[in-house]
């Protein structure tokens, strides 16, 4: 049984006396203070920063719709931007209500007023364009991009004055770890000669774990947020080394933040890989002169990589939007066969190129599924795709389909080399990639089966696989029924 601070400090009383409840009492006020500020990082500073994390979010997909309601002038563009604000607004409410400096509210109301005035803007030209009346249309962009730039920057000014209060706090804590030290050892050396040896060994169960946290703190500081603080006694400082860790993992998911933001910048990618793809056609097809057998060659290179970064674009965007629950399903009463011979009808051409036997296995009376037919069929592309690609010239791929308690089975299973085992799981994480036999380390991007596993994740699924190296490999997902 570990003695809590109370019952050492009782001990060491009757050992010490006055001495020893000075100790006590300052080790209490001071672990209270580290409790008091950590827990204002984690429920203030953090949820501030996320909160100006989902303003972000929702401005920037505000964004979006109000570009697309401009261009094409459909009314579920507008819809999704009254959305959109309505969250904006939401986030607002929710983050004003625990702002705890001035400086922090002052900002939220001036992004706030900024973002009225880039409402009030596009209203009016939603009336213009609803009354089919021109209207400067260059000026209003440059007058919403302005604010669009301003709201942005503050919003990053709010994340940046917030981390500057978080390392405040922390250098505090540090400070206060350090002054509770010292004060502690002046103190002890100071108590009767009968108390030094169990004085020696309270102060020692207390002031170590406080050192430990102090050193935390300076590697917080310095931006080291890993190696989780493993303190079990005394009882109280566990409990606080758990709200150091609660911190630790807060502070990581903020990088992450930080990480998903660029990954929206993505979406400012696709107009310019668009257009160089549709111009490199146009050059292509002669549009802008004849074009020699090399320029030809040049050209449908230039072509080929255009796709290839536009596609990497659209799923770095998918599965961003994914990771952040901002992609919609329309789930409707689907037949699964149909969707499987439609991917077969359509991938075929790529097995026959490589001498691949491609055979189907569904069994009768099929469970009917909810499901996303166009996000399965992207499943179902994936998954047998891959298998095409690593299954060797004559073999074979089985895609099969069965029913299962209270679901329905489809499975995935080629004749290639195989997964080493120990690859199995980080296969469906993004960016992970493995080594397969001769193939060495795989081309591609390592967002294809996160992706899938993201699909199936929403449909209340599971995905996994099995293989052996050398024996092919089985893809294998459950769809609730």
């Amino acid at each position: 049984m570990r003695l809590s601070i109370f019952y050492r400090l009782i001990i060491s009383y009757m050992a010490v006396f006055v001495p020893v409840i000075i100790v006590s009492v300052y080790a209490l006020f001071q672990l209270n203070h580290f409790n008091n500020i950590t827990h204002s990082i984690i429920d203030t500073d953090n949820l501030i920063i996320d909160y100006g994390k989902k303003m972000s979010d929702s401005f920037l997909s505000q964004i979006q719709y109000e570009r697309k309601y401009i261009i094409i002038k459909n009314n579920a563009f507008y819809e999704h931007f009254a959305l959109a604000e309505k969250d904006f607004n939401q986030y607002f409410q929710q983050v004003i209500s625990i702002v705890d400096t001035q400086r922090k509210r002052d900002l939220l109301f001036k992004i706030k007023n900024s973002y009225n005035q880039y409402l009030a803007l596009f209203n009016e030209e939603i009336e213009f364009i609803r009354a089919n009346k021109r209207y400067p249309q260059e000026i209003y962009k440059q007058e919403k991009d302005m604010l669009v730039n301003e709201i942005m920057e503050r919003l990053k000014n709010l994340r940046i004055y917030t981390e500057q209060d978080t390392y405040e706090k922390i250098k505090k804590l540090e400070q206060a770890g350090a002054r509770a030290h010292r004060i502690a050892i002046i103190i002890i050396t100071s108590s009767l000669v009968f108390g030094i040896v169990i004085s020696t060994f309270i102060t020692r169960s207390i002031t170590r774990p406080l050192s430990i946290m102090k050193k935390k703190t300076r590697d917080i500081s310095r931006g080291a947020f890993d190696e989780n603080l493993n303190i079990s006694s005394p009882p109280e400082i566990k409990d606080l080394a758990e709200s150091f860790n609660l911190m630790c993992n807060k502070l990581k998911e903020m990088d992450k933040m930080k990480s998903d933001f660029f990954s929206l910048m993505a979406h400012e990618l696709r107009t310019p890989l668009a257009s160089i793809k549709e111009g490199t056609n146009l050059l292509l097809e002669g549009i802008g002169g004849e074009v020699s057998e090399k320029q030809k060659k040049l050209l449908s290179i230039i072509s080929e990589e255009s796709n290839r970064l536009i596609e990497l674009v659209n799923s770095l965007l998918d599965l961003s939007k994914m990771e952040s629950g901002m992609m919609t399903f329309y789930f409707t009463e689907s037949d699964i066969t149909q969707l499987i011979n439609e991917v077969i009808e359509e991938l075929e051409p790529l097995a026959m190129a490589k001498n691949i036997t491609l055979r189907v296995d569904i069994s009768q009376n099929l469970p009917a599924v909810k499901i996303d037919q166009e996000r399965i069929l992207r499943v179902m592309r994936n998954l047998i795709g891959n298998a095409i690609k690593f299954t060797p010239d004559g073999g074979h791929i089985t895609v099969s389909a069965r029913a299962v308690d209270h679901g329905l089975m489809v499975s995935v299973r080629d004749t290639g080399p195989g997964i080493p085992e120990k690859d199995l799981e980080i296969i469906f994480d993004k960016f992970k990639q493995t080594t397969i036999g001769s193939y060495g380390k795989i081309e591609g991007t390592g967002l294809g089966l996160a992706i899938v596993k993201h699909i199936i994740n929403a449909h209340g699924g599971k995905v996994w696989a099995e293989s052996k190296l050398g024996y092919g490999s089985t893809f294998i997902f459950v769809l609730p029924a």
